[in-house]
């Protein structure tokens, strides 16, 4: 076989070319920046193409359900291989994350114009890009761990990039607060928070792999499935289940899951294409791609008889969990990017509870194929709409909805991809891919036949629900209604409301294209991609699919494949959630606030909702608070008090006192000696005849 780098096959090259090439930009960007800080994005945007470029030729592979897995040594003294895994999981994850990831570099040119620190952010933009490939393409645990470190890291560098924390960088409503806790945050403080919060699921992860180590006495992913006696051994000590849920914390903390879910609404601090980075294409997806790279060999040891079902509740309910309760955080919180952000940790929950649930199921590749299809929408959608919020921050100056208002006559082509887009997080009927996926979900959870099924498929219907609802509510007071005060006192000011320029408007446009174009075939997408997962999931765990073998569907046409429940069900939660959403945001036939202060109950559950379920406060009064009061308490004390006052001033006295007993005892006389001399021998004699 003929060798072109580093002892790389050159068939193989394109894979290891994927997450080399970012690193490789970032390297090069510092340098570029010396001679021409405008080459610098050039750089960024070229590399990212490359990168996405190699992505792309390998998806002829994946669609043969074929695989490259290359290895080199990496720990000679433990046997430890770094390697790459280019199998359809991975191939077409590295393709949503290099495609969407170079539509918002190019965005980025236009967005971070005339930034004084640009070099700084193309070079954490394409080190969290090249950090999150590594994770894509690693082959074992180990090595995808230094990825999900080095996306933690970027994230934090870019979170707070506007590291001055003037007052426009900030999020949140300035004077705001719950429980005593300030809601209102600066960049700095906002990456911090992430970085730290982040930090508790990666010291879990950590645990979780090595305590697979010191039983399998591997990291690689493939050496694992091949040779399961470490999971007979783990499994008889009540260690394996442990093992993964410690695994799966790193995915609860990356994505955002609940308990760890409070640091993604302070994200919102940095530039809106790092937002749009973090959670279309990176960071929050890395947790469901773990997920999605574990779940198969947890799946393929229950097969066969190593019990681990617990593992698929515990991912099933978190994804539930979090999916209702950050769905229901967005519908009132007046800030455009804070309703997006918790949008995608709500989507993340749908994800999560399609692989949780697939795992509850005979069926496996339904719930995956379901949740990884979802992980493919939302990633285009959501990038579409945080771009496009970000154009009209941009345009507006101002984060929040309230200062907006009246500018789709402003904003054309904006207002009509964000329709798009937005139409596909709500799932609008037979034309987005939003739909088809949520559909596919719905359909997985509902016939999983799971003891969970019930409860999880009518959270999952709620959570449908107000996800319309609050999608309609940001475009009616973005785009309807007449123009905010805010709006006016520009203009008068002479200030143009005006489209974003075409470097901005094309990616997200792009975007929401595809978002429509692939919904309108989007039941034959997902049957390429079901039919695609069962190859891969039968080839490389063993794990056989079915086809779905109920009832015969009362449904006509090219929908007879379809779960009619989970289709009815889909239909009624967009026509609920739109149609409320339309009565009070563009209609305008209800007014919101006069609605909710009618009435004690709504007023109550909407403050509430708006201080984040006090989620937020608990976290700051348990672990930061209350830990500083306590710090604060053993430092007044027991530091100044004990010890300060007590033995230091008490030690000092006794010494001083010590000194001079021993200085009267020193009177220069001889007789004085021979006298003390004397005594002491005969106290000496005096203990010996005793």
């Amino acid at each position: 076989m003929a060798y072109d780098f580093f002892g790389i096959p050159v068939s193989e090259i394109n894979v290891w070319l994927i997450w080399i090439l970012p690193f490789a930009a970032a390297l090069i960007i510092p340098a570029v920046a010396k001679f021409s800080k405008i080459s610098t994005g050039r750089v960024a945007v070229a590399f990212a193409a490359m990168s996405a470029i190699s992505a792309a030729t390998l998806l002829p592979m994946a669609l043969e359900a074929h695989e490259i897995h290359h290895q080199i040594m990496w720990i000679d003294a433990i046997g430890i291989k770094a390697g790459v895994l280019a199998d359809p999981l991975s191939i077409i994850m590295a393709n949503v994350v290099g495609w969407i990831s170079f539509l918002i570099m190019c965005y980025s040119t236009g967005y971070m114009k005339g930034d004084k620190d640009i070099m700084r952010f193309w070079f954490w933009m394409m080190f969290f890009i090249g950090s999150m490939q590594l994770i894509v393409l690693s082959d074992n645990l180990l090595q995808i761990f230094f990825g999900w470190e080095g996306v933690g890291l970027a994230s934090y560098a870019l979170i707070s990039f506007w590291y001055r924390d003037k007052k426009k960088d900030h999020v949140g409503q300035e004077g705001r607060s719950a429980l005593g806790v300030m809601e209102y945050f600066s960049p700095t403080h906002a990456g911090m928070k992430a970085f730290i919060m982040t930090k508790v699921g990666d010291v879990m992860m950590l645990a979780g792999m090595f305590l697979i180590f010191a039983y399998a006495g591997t990291f690689g992913l493939r050496e694992l499935v091949n040779e399961t006696s470490w999971a007979v051994s783990m499994s008889a000590e009540g260690l394996l289940v442990p093992a993964f849920v410690l695994l799966f914390g790193g995915a609860i903390g990356k994505s955002a899951q609940f308990p760890l879910n409070e640091w993604l609404l302070e994200a919102m601090t940095g530039p809106t294409a790092v937002s749009a980075l973090i959670h279309a294409a990176t960071m929050v997806k890395a947790g469901v791609f773990l997920v999605a790279r574990i779940g198969p060999i947890v799946f393929a040891l229950a097969a066969a008889g190593i019990l681990a079902e617990q593992f698929f509740e515990i991912v099933a309910w978190v994804g539930a969990i979090t999916a209702l309760l950050l769905a229901t955080q967005g519908m009132v919180n007046p800030e455009i990017k804070k309703v997006l952000a918790y949008s995608t940790g709500s989507q993340i929950g749908y994800m999560m509870m399609a692989l949780g649930v697939a795992g509850l199921s005979s069926q496996y590749v339904d719930g995956y194929t379901a949740g990884f299809f979802h992980l493919i929408s939302h990633a285009m959608f959501k990038a579409s709409l945080f771009m496009a919020a970000g154009s009209l921050l941009h345009v507006v100056g101002s984060r929040f909805m309230t200062d907006m208002g009246g500018l789709r006559k402003k904003m054309r082509k904006t207002y009509a991809f964000m329709w798009a887009a937005g139409l596909a997080l709500m799932g609008a009927p037979f034309i987005t891919t939003g739909f088809w996926s949520k559909d596919a979900i719905f359909a997985a959870v509902y016939e999983s036949g799971s003891e969970w099924a019930l409860p999880i498929f009518i959270i999952a219907i709620l959570t449908a629900v107000i996800t319309a609802f609050y999608t309609t509510r940001m475009m009616g007071m973005v785009f309807f209604g007449k123009n905010s005060k805010h709006v006016e006192k520009m203009e008068s000011e002479g200030h143009h409301i005006h489209e974003a320029p075409k470097s901005m408007w094309i990616p997200y446009g792009i975007l929401a294209v595809l978002t429509i174009g692939i919904g309108i075939v989007g039941l034959s997408a997902e049957e390429g991609i079901h039919h695609l997962f069962g190859e891969y999931l039968e080839h490389s765990f063993g794990i056989h699919s079915e086809h779905y073998s109920g009832e015969v569907s009362v449904l006509p046409g090219f929908l007879s494949g379809l779960n009619p429940i989970a289709l009815g069900s889909s239909l009624i939660a967009f026509a609920t959630g739109f149609g409320l959403g339309y009565i009070f945001y563009i209609g305008r036939w209800v007014d919101p606030e006069k609605f909710i202060k009618s009435n004690i109950f709504f007023y109550a559950l909407h403050k509430l909702i708006l201080n984040r379920w006090y989620l937020n406060a608990f976290v700051y009064w348990g672990f930061v608070t209350a830990p500083l009061w306590a710090a604060r308490a053993l430092w007044r004390y027991f530091e100044q008090t004990a010890i300060d006052k007590g033995m230091n001033v008490g030690l000092e006295r006794a010494v001083g006192w010590g000194a001079k007993v021993v200085q009267g005892s020193q009177t220069g006389v001889a007789q004085s000696y021979l006298y003390v001399f004397g005594a002491g021998i005969l106290f000496v004699v005096l203990i010996l005849l005793i």
